[in-house]
């Protein structure tokens, strides 16, 4: 506990507890971590910045046909996936949930596109819950080498965090290692003498 607590506090001394995702609501986020999927934060938002000017709620993107959407969002990868997601998931928000998005975890898993991390992303970003701790790759690959954890699943890897990590911390605990991988510990050639916790790292030497 002491070590997580640690690992927090010089962490928030170089990041903020926020995503590099642009968005001022829930469904704006929804919609960003469903284009976000092997995508850079930096070309979704790029892509969200006339999106979401043209597409304000649920009925915005259900009333145009799904090549009009394909279009809009064409220069991400795998754009004809995610429209077909983002159509089908406002669809059953409209349906299901008064055109609101849902603020609980077994809702929003049910919805096309979104899984536990991206619930786990939306619950804590938007809604300030503390459900579960999103892993992504980043995530993953520094609790790995902070020995968080030896597990490779991400499923086990947050099983593992959150045994170690206060409850009220797993949102901001997820925001701030995510930011510590894209830009310190990165899979190729990690930036061990620019690392906030390189004396607390077991891996300083790889």
């Amino acid at each position: 506990m002491e070590k997580i607590q640690e690992i927090i506090n010089r962490l928030e001394k170089v990041f903020p507890d926020k995503l590099e995702l642009n968005f001022s609501n829930p469904l704006e986020l929804l919609v960003a971590v469903v284009l976000a999927a092997q995508a850079t934060d930096k070309k979704v938002n790029e892509v969200t910045q006339n999106l979401f000017k043209k597409y304000k709620s649920c009925e915005d993107y259900l009333k145009v046909p799904l090549e009009e959407l394909e279009r809009d969002i064409s220069s991400i990868n795998y754009y004809r996936n995610k429209a077909k997601f983002i159509k089908s998931a406002c669809q059953k928000i409209a349906e299901e949930y008064g055109g609101k998005v849902p603020d609980k975890m077994e809702d929003l898993v049910k919805l096309p596109g979104i899984g536990r991390k991206s619930a786990n992303i939306i619950l804590y970003n938007t809604f300030g819950k503390n459900e579960g701790i999103a892993v992504d790759t980043h995530v993953a690959r520094v609790s790995q080498r902070l020995g968080l954890t030896k597990e490779n699943k991400p499923e086990n890897i947050e099983r593992d965090l959150m045994e170690q990590v206060p409850r009220e911390l797993w949102g901001k605990f997820s925001n701030l290692l995510i930011l510590l991988g894209r830009y310190i510990c990165t899979a190729q050639k990690p930036k061990h003498f620019e690392c906030p916790l390189y004396d607390l790292c077991p891996s300083r030497d790889l």
